[in-house]
């Protein structure tokens, strides 16, 4: 080969390889060990999910429309699965990792997560959604920024802070799945943990206390907030400072000023912060919400420089959910802020949309053969040996599941309950509205995996199509959990434009382990590539699928 023929065909390969790694956005690639390790949360020794020996776990942080890749090692004695929270995994359901889209990772074996973050931007949460143990830890931060060209409705922070705040058990993970398999509930936790550490409030805080988070005097910083407890609503709040809510669950807010937030299960809230009070030391504060007994965390935090302690005074909670309806009513979707929005594309005027399906969700607790269950509109949900997904996929969903359990209208639901897996159909880019109906006396949290929705409105008593007329129908914000207090419902609208197999959930773990969760299915008529991915040619494979040779791939 001649040096010149030589350079050509090196500039070629160079020039291809160029055009390939510009065809696609960014990667990131994680490897995660996850083990068992001995920590103390509440200062009672427990075995605890760590990830690369941290708990909480390593944060996933991206931009729009990069590529994560997670190679997730199963060091447990137990299967495995991780599912990202908030994450929509557009044309993706195979990456959800639910029991009810994805087979268990074996012990002592590996699985990658392929996934990539759209045109999302956000704070977000994953956690092991196999068995009970989120109880254990295992979960972590996931965070998306807006790409360089598009800009955010406020001034860059000097820093960002990840506070992953929620309830706490001290009792062994086997000891909390014998009282759910005997029937029975876990009962109050025995504290809340703040970034993996409980701190409770003393008369005489320790003077060598070590602050959790810093901050230089007069900067401006965001804290990403996400409760990712098992069973309490959680109130945050600063000791002298103020809040601006600038983000939740993917959407910038009207920046409203706060003194304290509640954070439901699931929820996930960005604020800034600007350290404007005289240099030293503060508190953070985190207690369980519409409780008896209010259960009470803090954390540390220093201004660079400061040598003053925190003052002695604890900013207290509101009280009531009242109030919490309020607020939620305070937040309304920025319009005028440059960021992704929900496909398809101008759906944001979605109250011009048409609802072509209303679907009441009503949630109720009750007994089956003698033992505690939680059901929707009186089915309770088990998942099958067969993932939903794969049983669907490979055309024998009728040896698995029966669609549509449940009507979309339920009536008056008592409290007889039917165990199955719960399946709904849903109809490929229909509008829709869910209404979800609380009759019991806690308040209920929902997450729907796939998908951001419009929260339209929250209000006491029954729905009747005649509240439509109190739906906020300009500016409510899109996202991807909504509470629903006691004796009230909550509306939310969206479009079912992403196919594949989608959970929804209590954000109670105890609630959505017994029954308390749903799957949509959601296909493309065309079974077409353009609207969902193929089964990834490294997918698990169980159940009745597990030996059964591979559908026909989608193709254009």
């Amino acid at each position: 080969m001649t040096p010149s023929l030589f350079s050509l065909l090196l500039l070629l390969f160079t020039l291809l390889l160029l055009g390939t790694a510009r065809a696609e956005d960014p990667y990131h690639f994680h490897t995660w060990d996850v083990k068992y390790a001995t920590l103390s949360p509440l200062g009672t020794p427990q075995k605890i999910i760590t990830i690369n020996d941290q708990f909480p776990g390593p944060r996933l942080n991206g931009t729009s429309n990069n590529n994560i890749v997670v190679n997730v090692f199963n060091h447990l004695d137990e299967p495995l699965l991780f599912t990202w929270n908030g994450i929509q995994q557009r044309k993706n359901s195979w990456q959800e990792g639910l029991p009810g889209t994805n087979c268990p990772i074996p012990p002592g074996t590996n699985v990658t997560y392929k996934f990539q973050v759209k045109d999302q931007i956000g704070s977000y949460y994953y956690y092991p959604s196999t068995s009970l143990h989120r109880a254990a830890g295992g979960y972590g931060p996931i965070t998306v920024h807006s790409r360089e060209l598009i800009p955010v409705p406020y001034d860059f922070p000097e820093a960002e802070h990840t506070v992953l705040v929620g309830d706490w058990y001290t009792k062994p993970l086997p000891d909390l799945l014998k009282l759910l398999e005997s029937g029975r509930s876990l009962g109050r936790p025995e504290g809340v943990v703040i970034n993996g550490k409980g701190g409770k409030i003393e008369p005489n805080p320790n003077p060598k206390e070590e602050p959790m988070f810093t901050m230089l005097p007069g900067k401006t910083y965001r804290y990403r907030f996400c409760n990712v407890g098992m069973r309490n609503s959680i109130n945050v709040r600063f000791q002298k400072h103020s809040m601006k809510l600038v983000e939740i669950e993917g959407s910038h807010t009207v920046q409203n000023m706060y003194d304290s937030l509640d954070v439901h299960l699931g929820q996930c809230y960005a604020v800034l912060v600007t350290a404007d009070q005289a240099p030293g030391d503060y508190y953070l504060i985190a207690s369980t919400r519409f409780t008896k007994e209010v259960v009470v965390a803090r954390a540390l935090v220093r201004y660079s420089g400061g040598k003053s302690p925190a003052p002695s005074e604890m900013p207290e909670a509101p009280v009531g959910w009242a109030w919490s309806l309020n607020q939620f009513r305070s937040q309304r979707w920025n319009l005028t802020a440059s960021a992704a929005r929900p496909n398809p594309q101008g759906s944001y005027h979605y109250g011009k949309i048409n609802i072509t399906r209303t679907i009441k969700i009503v949630n109720t607790a009750g007994s089956v053969d003698g033992k505690l269950r939680y059901a929707i509109n009186g089915v309770s949900h088990v998942n099958p040996e067969t993932p939903l997904k794969l049983a669907e996929y490979f055309r024998v969903a009728d040896k698995v599941f029966k669609y549509n359990l449940i009507k979309d209208n339920p009536g008056e639901v008592g409290e007889t309950m039917t165990m199955a897996p719960d399946v709904v159909n849903a109809t490929f880019r229909d509008f829709i509205e869910i209404i979800f109906e609380n009759p019991e006396k806690s308040v209920q949290t929902w997450h729907l995996a796939g998908y951001s929705f419009f929260s339209v409105a929250i209000e006491p008593g029954k729905w009747t199509p005649a509240k439509r007329s109190n739906y906020n129908l300009l500016d409510a914000v899109s996202r991807n959990t909504i509470q629903v207090y006691p004796g009230c419902w909550a509306a939310v609208m969206l479009t079912m434009d992403n196919a594949g197999m989608w959970n929804l959930r209590a954000g109670s773990t105890e609630r959505a382990y017994l029954g308390q969760q749903l799957y949509f299915s959601v296909l493309s008529p065309e079974l077409s590539l353009r609207d969902e991915y193929n089964l990834p040619d490294d997918q698990l494979l169980c159940g009745i699928v597990k030996d059964m040779p591979r559908p026909k791939l989608y193709t254009i």
